[in-house]
């Protein structure tokens, strides 16, 4: 298993799933830098929340956007071009929850790790945890709030379809997931109930 990826709409709260199983020991970490970090202070006091390498059109790791017309071979120099380490690749992207067929195809080796909230949550806890002014990643490329808001909801429905399309398992928290992506729990700081997180996480 090379990589493990994440799909997941904006203000999901994806990228608090990712840091909860990120410093296991098993996932390579080469992918971070203070530059690649963004803290926000939306759950009730500053905490960083996104870690590592984000990859979609417009960000720093510039997907294409007819991803399917790419083959594995050039998808994966941008993936690992992020990476300088060993371990397992933690690569996340929104663009994957409409291409999740894709992915399923062209890696059928590595897991998908669906994360949903419901549209509306999703765009409210986006705008609150800074909106077009989080520094990283950059999500000027979106535009305005109006196509942020389409965008949430056709990437949700990709998420959702995949969930019922394919046999998947629910964990209920972070060390859960870490068992079933067959990694070592990251350390005992790390801890996330899903349910009160308020997200649902299915991997495929």
């Amino acid at each position: 298993m090379k990589y493990i990826f994440v799909a997941g709409a904006p203000g999901s709260k994806w990228s608090s799933v990712v840091k909860n199983i990120y410093w296991s020991t098993d996932i390579d970490h080469t992918d971070y830098s203070e530059a690649r970090t963004y803290w926000h202070d939306a759950p009730g006091q500053l905490e960083l929340m996104h870690t590592g390498a984000y990859f979609d059109p417009g960000m720093e790791f510039n997907l294409p956007e007819d991803l399917e017309s790419h083959s594995r071979e050039s998808l994966e120099q941008i993936f690992d071009s992020a990476f300088s380490g060993t371990g397992i690749r933690i690569i996340k992207s929104h663009m994957f929850s409409i291409h999740l067929d894709f992915i399923r195809r062209t890696w059928p080796d590595c897991p998908i790790v669906l994360v949903h909230r419901d549209d509306d949550a999703c765009l409210g806890w986006w705008v609150k945890c800074g909106h077009f002014d989080i520094t990283y990643p950059n999500y000027q490329s979106y535009g305005n709030l109006r196509f942020m808001a389409k965008v949430i909801e056709a990437q949700n429905i990709g998420i959702v379809e995949s969930a019922l399309k394919y046999p998947g398992k629910h964990p209920l928290n972070n060390h859960e997931l870490a068992r079933m992506l067959g990694i070592h729990a990251p350390p005992e700081e790390y801890q996330q109930d899903y349910g009160a997180s308020d997200v649902r996480v299915t991997v495929i």
